[in-house]
């Protein structure tokens, strides 16, 4: 059965600051702690394919991979799917950003299959994006509020 998650989190900051930090892609490897690097191959419009590497995992292999990512500030939704999806059959992502008392509420969801040669199936791989998610959306709302509270101040 393929796997689906589905994680969010208020930042204390207006959705168009939101938006604007989690969006750049260039800057995704200060904001998320998994990516050494971002390398965008194509713009057109508000599609952008990049390759996105993350820093060497505990056995020491970098993961790397491409991604199409089609973002909709209107609707505040960001669609992306993995172009070379590696030990994945396929995997699609979600985000959504919406207006909400406090804050904006920044919503990510995942669906996907792990290949049946791939080191973890897809219970296991859905138990590890729920986890660092979480652990990334806690970051991001970290970082994001106190650049919010420095330009406040």
């Amino acid at each position: 059965m393929p796997g689906h998650t589905d994680n969010e989190i208020v930042i204390a900051a207006p959705v168009d600051v939101v938006w604007d930090i989690t969006n750049d892609l260039e800057n995704w490897p200060q904001l998320f702690s998994e990516y050494s690097s971002v390398e965008v191959l194509r713009r057109e419009g508000d599609s952008t394919t990049f390759r996105l590497t993350m820093h060497p995992d505990q056995n020491g292999t970098v993961w790397s991979w491409v991604s199409e990512r089609d973002a909709d500030r209107a609707a505040l939704v960001v669609k992306a799917r993995r172009v070379e999806p590696g030990p994945f059959e396929f995997m699609d992502i979600h985000w959504e950003y919406g207006e909400v008392p406090g804050g904006t509420r920044m919503r990510w969801i995942q669906d996907f299959a792990m290949k049946p040669t791939a080191p973890v199936d897809d219970a296991a791989m859905t138990d590890h994006i729920n986890r660092n998610s979480k652990t990334q959306m806690a970051l991001i709302k970290e970082k994001v509020e106190k650049q919010v509270e420095g330009v406040r101040r």
